[in-house]
């Protein structure tokens, strides 16, 4: 097996080791939140107390997306990456402490930690597939293709991810589920030490901090987009959801995560293929943007019809599972034709610059839904929150429809 990677060309072998890091990176960041909303739920932590619990590690993700940009361009992603690994390894291990110290202000801390280690593991593995490439019109398919790949697989670990995060809590407790995450994640930081190049994503001409912000209108409203999509999609899923299966369909700790987890794993194979479902080859931005369009509208309709059908109560175990499954797969080639854009719009020297700004808009979506699925669900149910998300995304809509004018 090692024979056949060392003959590999150079390009292929660095992106199974980005890849490779990013999997083993989101595996323990999926199966880390899990193990926090279920072990805290079951201290009788509330729905709110518990997606406060997440507040700093999405404001410091959008901090860090921002920061993280520069930073990559400045010293090169694989040290960015790199640096990702080694915080959230500390992350973990601060949670390995006596019940008694975990305060709400304690984990806050850790999971800021977390934060900051996810997203800049995150922009690195996304900002480099850009230098992997060619960059002319059969480059632009190739790299529709690995990103859909990069983005889906990963997904699709992350639901492997909860799943593992209610199992080793129901086996080893929560701090022998840490300890596991811990070691798992050791592995992959010394093959990512050893393996990969130092140069990837260093800019030629050294960024001034100012720009940070984009100052290209396409970019700024794929953001805009990005922002409100994501939102959506966590203002009912973070806590709302977990919550409610807990309480309403009376849902054990493993039944709960293995929702969860089939879940984000059947979004993640949707999202890998997404180029198959709406067509591999890439002629233009317009074109691309035109079919981003149509698939968030669709999303519309789709969440319009979950919330309706469940303000009604019309068979609602039922409706809610396949509901989300196909809300899923529309948000699924949503997200994937959003990862292909930004990678393509972003600038070719210092790509992580425009690719971290586009990353913090999806950041502070999450942070946006993350408060609003604790909020609302607490105030007002589970259907509120799916009512929150068509307003989001008629947002997205708009904003994409911006887009596709710029572009055309």
């Amino acid at each position: 097996m090692f024979v056949q990677l060392a003959n590999l060309p150079s390009s292929l072998k660095q992106y199974f080791i980005i890849t490779g890091n990013y999997w083993a990176f989101t595996l323990t960041d999926g199966a880390l939140r899990m193990l926090v909303v279920l072990y805290f739920h079951q201290l009788g932590y509330g729905a709110l107390a518990i997606a406060m619990l997440f507040l700093f590690y999405e404001i410091f993700g959008v901090i860090t997306n921002l920061v993280g940009g520069w930073l990559g361009a400045q010293l090169g992603l694989n040290k960015t990456m790199n640096i990702g690994l080694g915080l959230q390894i500390l992350a973990l291990a601060m949670l390995c402490v006596p019940t008694d110290w975990l305060t709400v202000a304690y984990v806050m801390a850790a999971q800021a930690l977390s934060g900051i280690a996810k997203d800049l593991n995150k922009m690195s593995a996304k900002s480099a597939i850009k230098y992997l490439v060619p960059q002319n019109s059969s480059g632009q398919s190739k790299l529709y293709k690995w990103v859909a790949i990069l983005t889906g697989s990963k997904n699709a670990l992350k639901g492997v991810g909860f799943f593992l995060g209610g199992v080793l809590l129901t086996l080893f407790g929560f701090v022998g589920a840490l300890f596991t995450l811990i070691v798992l994640l050791s592995v992959a930081w010394v093959i990512s030490l050893v393996f990969l190049k130092g140069d990837i994503g260093k800019a030629k001409n050294k960024p001034k901090f100012k720009t940070l912000f984009s100052k290209s209108r396409a970019i700024n409203l794929l953001s805009t987009a990005r922002l409100c999509l994501f939102a959506s999609r966590d203002v009912w899923f973070v806590v709302a959801l977990p919550v409610y299966l807990a309480t309403q369909f009376n849902w054990n700790h493993t039944w709960v995560s293995g929702f969860m987890a089939l879940w984000v794993i059947a979004y993640g194979l949707v999202q890998s293929q997404a180029p198959r479902i709406t067509g591999q080859v890439i002629t233009s931005g317009f074109n691309t943007v035109n079919k981003a369009y149509k698939w968030v509208a669709l999303l519309c309709v789709v969440t319009g019809v979950l919330a309706l059908l469940m303000q009604f109560n019309s068979a609602v175990n039922y409706t809610l599972i396949v509901g989300l499954f196909i809300f899923g797969g529309v948000f699924a080639v949503n997200s994937s034709l959003h990862s292909y854009l930004i990678v393509s719009f972003a600038s070719s020297d210092g790509v992580s610059l425009d690719v971290g700004f586009y990353y913090m808009a999806n950041a502070m979506g999450r942070l946006l839904g993350t408060v609003l699925s604790g909020w609302v669900f607490q105030l007002y149910g589970l259907v509120a929150c799916l009512w929150v998300s068509v307003f989001l995304l008629i947002m997205a809509a708009i904003a994409t429809a911006f887009l596709a004018k710029h572009e055309g």
